[in-house]
């Protein structure tokens, strides 16, 4: 009987929790360097059936517009680079920008984002002096037309507006950027409740430094962990490493109360030889849980444990025009003719489809029918623990899936064969494995809240099916 309550009292802290989160969102960047890609009227139509509602364009293309309007899609537009130096010296270009792209458009179009140019900084064109007073039109032109306060202004940054990112919490930017640029910039996303936009690719790291940084800690994989000497805080995923170099680097400049929002990151599922790491399996590993991450309200950071973060994916469509290494042009999620490059999903706990769900009606699984989606195409996929979860998730989750779960934990008793090591997490691994391939490795029936991962390498001693 005590073992009752102690269980119920957990299981409902689990439930309770994890309702009181709200967790960001999973957008996709819709690049368009292709000549064989769907009309726009399909790609909203394909955006709609899997439950994305935020994207981001590279321009602000007005068949791509139109197609949006009443989709209850929430879009990104981009002024390109090169209109940069006129729209910083004409605030009359600005505004006319905004009401030719913007304005026609608003509220039936669902706006979100004016993106002043991408990755400035590394432009080859040296345009990075025109970058925030093009800013600062662009937001007067909203404000004018009475749009500032839906619609905000903001321009994706890369990683290499840093000096320093490594250890995370010596991040410092550039010094010909801190004070001239970023800090102006900061101050205008503080004043105009804007977020700053970074892409982040740990790809582009792990393939730099096959050497030094394990595939697991780039994909969200189980590992040991890195400590920042700096901070003394452990990091399990390079992805929040590279974040969290952005926010000390904020912070420096004393801007602590903005949000990031990842604009662009990815992996591509195919390169040249030499582009290590570039695979179908990885592609689907790294998106595929961070997906699930954040969706189930676990996307703080090390630094940041309660942020939330809203991503964009790179990128929706394989672009077959791309240039530079073959893994440009394989970032895609699917390829032009719709068709999955790999199956992950997009939202968490199922859709009507017939995905198990975990997170309602108290964690107990509900399946409206049996499920016809595909196994993950990218063969043997296993279920583990998500360490990140905290030991109240784990210990809730591994009680539901021994118990009503109808997992199979014989193995995990004491004197059996796995019980040791005797851990929660190594007991909670076994047991969300044993549930995953029980239900026959079906797309949501590994995530348990965010307290589980899918894993693409045997992890060790688990019930293979």
């Amino acid at each position: 009987m005590v073992r009752m309550e102690i269980l119920f009292l957990l299981f409902s802290a689990f439930v309770f929790s994890s309702s009181s989160v709200e967790a960001g969102f999973i957008g996709v960047n819709y690049g368009r360097v292709a000549d064989n890609l769907p009309p726009p009227e399909n790609v909203v139509a394909l955006l709609k059936s899997i439950g994305v509602t935020n994207v981001k364009l590279y321009d602000a293309d007005p068949s791509v517009l139109r197609a949006l309007a009443g989709s209850g899609i929430e879009a990104v537009v981009t002024v390109p680079n090169e209109l940069l130096a006129t729209a910083a010296t004409r605030r009359n270009f600005a505004l006319a920008w905004v009401q030719r792209n913007v304005a026609p458009y608003y509220p039936s179009t669902l706006v979100k984002f004016v993106a002043v140019g991408n990755e400035v900084f590394a432009d080859p064109n040296n345009l990075t002096d025109f970058l925030v007073p093009a800013m600062r039109n662009f937001h007067a032109a909203l404000a004018r037309l009475g749009l500032d306060s839906a619609v905000k202004v903001s321009s994706p940054i890369a990683l290499t507006a840093l000096q320093t990112s490594y250890p995370p919490s010596a991040g410092a930017f550039r010094p010909d950027l801190a004070e001239p640029v970023m800090r102006p910039m900061l101050e205008l996303l503080h004043q105009t409740g804007s977020y700053i936009m970074v892409n982040a690719y740990p790809f582009f790291a792990y393939e730099d430094n096959t050497d030094a940084i394990s595939l697991d800690y780039a994909l969200f994989q189980p590992n040991s962990g890195v400590v920042d000497a700096g901070s003394n805080l452990r990091y399990y995923s390079l992805l929040d490493a590279q974040i969290d170099a952005v926010f000390a680097a904020m912070s420096a400049l004393s801007y602590d109360d903005i949000k990031i929002v990842l604009s662009e990151t990815g992996w591509p599922s195919k390169g040249d030889k030499k582009e290590t790491g570039a695979g179908l399996a990885n592609a689907a590993a790294y998106n595929g849980n961070l997906v699930r991450r954040i969706l189930s309200g676990n996307a703080g950071t090390p630094m940041r444990p309660q942020a939330d973060l809203d991503i964009y994916l790179f990128a929706l469509f394989n672009e077959n025009q791309k240039p530079g290494p073959e893994s440009e042009r394989n970032y895609g999620l699917f390829y032009p003719d719709e068709q999955k490059v790999y199956d992950i999903a997009f939202t968490l706990g199922g859709d009507s489809r017939g995905r198990r769900r975990w997170n309602e009606n108290r964690g107990r699984a509900i399946s409206p029918a049996p499920s016809t989606e595909r196994v993950s195409s990218t063969g043997a996929t296993w279920c583990v623990a998500n360490k990140m979860a905290g030991a109240v998730k784990l210990q809730a989750a591994l009680d539901y899936a021994c118990g009503e779960g109808g997992a199979d934990c014989r193995a995990i008793q004491p004197g059996a064969a796995c019980f040791h090591p005797n851990t929660l997490e190594a007991h909670a691994s076994y047991a969300f494995n044993s549930y995953y391939q029980t239900q026959g490795r079906a797309s949501g029936t590994c995530d348990f809240n965010g307290a589980s991962l899918v894993v693409y390498q045997p992890p060790g001693k688990f019930p293979i099916v």
